[in-house]
């Protein structure tokens, strides 16, 4: 085990748990928790994005993701949806990892190198298992079409956004958003793909669509 993945699997244990217990609670805890992740990723895409044309864009995007966080969480699902959501894009990263490494194949874009067709699958793969597992053992909905759907769907969105952010990475040159998170980089490596999905779940579980 290289000591890069090390790193990734450590501040994984630390960091999960503690997140995991904010978006349960709930409270007051969870709307600092989420003030916070704003600015970093703010301060992150400011990095990235000084000299392209979206830069503006990107802050405006960045303000709407954390407000749809906010507002799911707080006014309209209660933490087990939010919960499986944040699990399904945690899901779909580890999953798409495994696979690429495992399996590696053809190149699924050129905006983000390390992302293969093989690991598109894997991250589907995994969002799927990980969603029975969570209902399982957890208080969510009962799998249903809509439900499969949906979690396709999440997967599908947090890997746009993963590539999407890629691309202005390597716009700017470099490989990471930051450094605050060992073994993974910035925050906005890690939430990219969320910044994305959590719009969307507003929306449509706003409008009952699904």
């Amino acid at each position: 085990m290289n000591q890069e993945l090390t790193k990734r699997i450590l501040s994984s244990i630390i960091l999960l748990p503690i997140t995991f217990f904010l978006i349960i609670e709930g409270s007051f805890l969870f709307i600092i928790f989420i003030i916070i992740c704003f600015f970093i990723s703010v301060y992150e895409w400011n990095n990235i994005s000084k000299k392209n044309k979206y830069n503006k864009i990107g802050y405006i995007f960045i303000f709407f993701s954390f407000l749809s966080i906010y507002n799911l969480r707080i006014n309209i699902v209660d933490d087990s949806i939010f919960l499986l959501i944040v699990i399904i894009c945690i899901s779909t990263d580890i999953g798409g990892y495994i696979f690429g490494k495992v399996f590696r194949g053809p190149k699924l874009t050129i905006y983000s190198p390390n992302k293969t067709f093989a690991g598109m699958l894997g991250s589907f793969i995994f969002s799927i298992l990980f969603m029975f597992i969570f209902i399982k053992y957890y208080d969510a909905p009962e799998p249903s079409i809509k439900i499969v759907l949906f979690i396709l769907i999440i997967s599908f969105i947090s890997q746009l956004g993963d590539i999407i952010v890629s691309y202005f990475k390597r716009l700017a040159n470099v490989k990471d958003t930051g450094n605050i998170i060992p073994g993974h980089g910035g925050l906005l490596d890690r939430i990219d793909g969320m910044l994305f999905v959590f719009p969307f779940s507003n929306i449509i579980i706003s409008l009952n669509i699904l």
